[in-house]
């Protein structure tokens, strides 16, 4: 298996259990579970695909990637209830599939030949817009847009490290790798550091 179809696998089972823990948090049904555990695994890649008009969706050409997704949802299912707090799993869980949605978003970007800012888009994309769909679809805020919070910043900071790799002659594998390690530390650090950007701030009009 290639680096990008690990990141990819990796991707949508690590995204499905957090649309599942979001559903757990929702009580739906295991059809619910398998529902949002598939939105949030594939929505960003479609998104990206359909974007870079790519000849056939990414799970449309392996199905494989659906049925990852609701096996990651029937885990979820049936051992959701001995999480001390869900919403950490989530958080946490969100936090390491970013990691390596991003990668791999930029690393069909770049197999396309894409120049940087689309390569940087599409990480964006593709590592954000899963969680999003997610979050919108059970009527929570989106982690994406939590008040100051890193989340695309660490997306964005993660693409351009790869690019910044690739100008100083690095192979797109250690390229890739230094985009994951680099979007992983920054959630983590906002997650458990706390770590925010200034947030606007309204002022009385000036008369």
């Amino acid at each position: 298996m290639s680096l990008l179809a690990a990141l990819d696998h990796a991707a949508v089972f690590v995204f499905a259990l957090t649309g599942a823990l979001v559903a757990s948090r929702a009580q739906l049904d295991l059809i619910g579970f398998v529902f949002l555990a598939a939105l949030t695994a594939v929505g960003g890649g479609t998104l990206r695909d359909v974007i870079l008009n790519r000849d056939v969706v990414f799970w449309v050409a392996n199905p494989a990637f659906i049925g990852v997704a609701a096996v990651a949802a029937v885990i979820v299912f049936f051992t959701a209830h001995l999480l001390e707090s869900r919403y950490r799993g989530i958080v946490w869980l969100d936090a390491l599939a970013l990691a390596v949605a991003v990668p791999f978003g930029v690393g069909v970007a770049l197999a396309m030949d894409m120049p940087w800012s689309i390569v940087v888009i599409m990480g964006i994309t593709t590592g954000c817009f899963g969680g999003l769909m997610r979050d919108v679809v059970c009527n929570e805020v989106p982690l994406v847009l939590k008040q100051g919070e890193l989340y695309v910043t660490c997306a964005l900071v993660g693409a351009l490290a790869t690019v910044a790799m690739l100008a100083l002659g690095a192979p797109v594998p250690i390229a890739l790798l230094c985009c994951a390690a680099a979007t992983l530390a920054l959630r983590c650090g906002s997650i458990a550091l706390g770590w925010r950007l200034p947030v606007y701030k309204s002022r009385p009009p000036r008369r």
